[in-house]
């Protein structure tokens, strides 16, 4: 039974993936003991308060193996006397003449110093996405002879080569994914699809229930009064702000809203300028890059909230983003693209509008829907509430992952546990009573 966790990271702390931070807490909740390691250096101020309530030590490999010379080196020769290290160095040459670049060379050099620091008494190296942060566990495992496992994503699935996919699916205990686009994909490649398992993320519905938005009747009539649209997002290709500022701008001149932007990102001054020669740069607030509780804020204050995503050219592309969970969570109406996993929880018409991706009349159309349509907004945000209380409990579908951690092994979902998160009652499983209370207080 594992009883201690090695959790590989690219990051740590991001405010873009509370996700994690909210398992890795769950993880120290249920006994297990944690530490992490990071491939890169936090890049953010801010964090998440689910950040402060976790205890793990943080290792911060070396992100680049040049500037940290003495580091590496004692972690080489330590590594080079180990049974297994002609093995690991196997592994990852045959990978390197496949895929030729430092960043490869970058990954050994970390295993091995992960390997030569990790703590005593590690049961299973995990990786949090299947590109490089598996890469790094993968050969750390090989060193250490040691089961590692993954968890899958969207752009550690679609942008590395099948090859590179079907050898980790051999090579890891288990891995779990989030959709089931990923789910099926990922199975198709797997030589034992039992080792993959789908699990979806979940959010502490407690904290969002207390956050959910109050309807108006604001319908884009009254300029003293203009509808409130929110994205949360980073501004990079695969998200498409850029189509979604286009679909704002061609909405009717006489039709009032603003456009609020959570998020950082490499294109955001890009946005800026596409915002100001659209004509709609005075409609639109950038907040830039904020903490979950400022997030929160601003879904109680919108009217519903829009995601654009969409495939790029190198294939990257969202799985199911969790901002639209936890805007759901809110009680906000979304209007998203059909487009991964996001059809998993929006039902078009149901509990959400969904347009195909790149559709840009589609998305104005959508938009306009929203903006005009009190009675539609409140109808699909309470709808997708209902759809997150009961599909995205945050303890609930821990459970699962619980069971294959502890277990080490994909079977192990369908088994028992003896779970007890912590003593707060807040975090045993809800039932339906529960949850028609929640919509009670949510909705007064």
């Amino acid at each position: 039974m594992t009883r201690s966790v090695a959790v590989i990271l690219k990051g740590y702390p991001r405010l873009s993936e509370t996700f994690i931070a909210e398992e890795i807490h769950a993880l120290e909740r249920s006994g297990v003991a944690v530490t992490l390691f990071s491939l890169r250096l936090p890049t953010e101020r801010q964090i998440h308060p689910v950040h402060e309530a976790i205890s793990a030590p943080v290792v911060y490999l070396p992100e680049y193996l040049y500037r940290q010379p003495l580091r590496v080196l004692r972690a080489w020769w330590k590594a080079r006397r180990r049974p297994h290290y002609r093995r690991a160095r196997q592994v990852w040459r045959r990978d390197l003449r496949r895929d030729l670049n430092a960043n490869r060379i970058r990954r050994f050099g970390q295993a091995m110093v992960l390997a030569a620091e990790l703590p005593a008494g590690v049961d299973l190296l995990y990786a949090h996405f299947l590109h490089t942060p598996a890469s790094v566990a993968r050969y750390a495992a090989a060193l250490l002879d040691l089961p590692w496992s993954c968890s899958a994503h969207a752009k550690d699935i679609w942008t590395i080569p099948d090859w590179e996919k079907r050898e980790k699916l051999g090579d890891c205990r288990w891995l779990t994914t989030c959709t089931r686009a990923n789910f099926d994909h990922l199975r198709a490649l797997a030589a034992d699809p039992a080792k993959v398992a789908l699990n979806y993320h979940g959010l502490d519905v407690s904290r969002f229930a207390a956050a959910a938005t109050a309807y108006s009747n604001r319908d884009g009539a009254d300029a003293a009064n203009p509808v409130q649209i929110l994205s949360v997002g980073r501004a990079v290709a695969k998200k498409g702000y850029d189509g979604l500022l286009a679909a704002l701008a061609d909405l009717p001149p006489d039709l009032h809203w603003e456009f609020t932007h959570i998020g950082g990102g490499p294109l955001l001054a890009d946005l800026k300028r596409q915002a100001a020669e659209l004509g709609i740069g005075e409609r639109v607030t950038w907040r830039g890059a904020q903490a979950q509780s400022a997030v929160l804020a601003c879904c109680q204050c919108a009217d519903f909230f829009a995601l654009n995503c969409r495939i790029t050219a190198d294939g990257d592309r969202d799985g199911l983003p969790n901002v639209l969970v936890e805007a759901q969570g809110c009680g906000l109406a979304v209007v998203a693209t059909e487009l991964s996993g996001i059809p998993e929880l929006i039902e078009h018409g149901g509990n959400g509008l969904l347009v195909a991706p790149d559709d840009h009349r589609a998305l104005t159309a959508a938009l306009h829907r929203l903006i005009t349509g009190p009675p539609l907004r409140q109808r699909l945000g309470s709808a997708g509430r209902s759809v997150v209380l009961k599909r995205f409990d945050r303890d609930r579908n821990f459970v699962p992952l619980h069971r294959m951690v502890i277990g080490d092994g994909a079977g192990a979902a369908a088994g028992s546990t003896g779970i007890t998160l912590d003593h707060n009652p807040r975090h045993r499983e809800k039932t339906a009573e529960d949850h028609r209370n929640d919509d009670l207080q949510g909705h007064a």
